[in-house]
């Protein structure tokens, strides 16, 4: 076998991956894909804009502190500290 011959079947092989892994790529985007147009729908129904996720976070945190902070408020403290 000539050098060229030896050259060309490992570029053939080379090939064979890259198409291989180029269609694994292609299915897991597609894959990520759905998944993002399932959480955007998820996030839909609970009635959550995707654009103004973050804005949500913000407020869903700031009201558990909230609950968190009055909840230790009405913790009888006289009581809990004579123990």
């Amino acid at each position: 076998m000539t050098n060229y011959e030896k050259e060309l079947g490992v570029l053939k092989k080379d090939l064979e991956k890259a198409k291989s892994l180029k269609y694994k790529a292609e299915a897991r985007l597609e894959q990520l894909n759905k998944q993002q147009e399932e959480i955007i729908e998820e996030l839909k129904e609970l009635g959550v804009n995707p654009n103004e996720l973050d804005e949500e976070i913000e407020k869903l945190t700031k009201e558990i502190n909230d609950l968190f902070k009055q909840a230790n408020e009405m913790l009888p403290k006289d009581i809990l500290e004579k123990k």
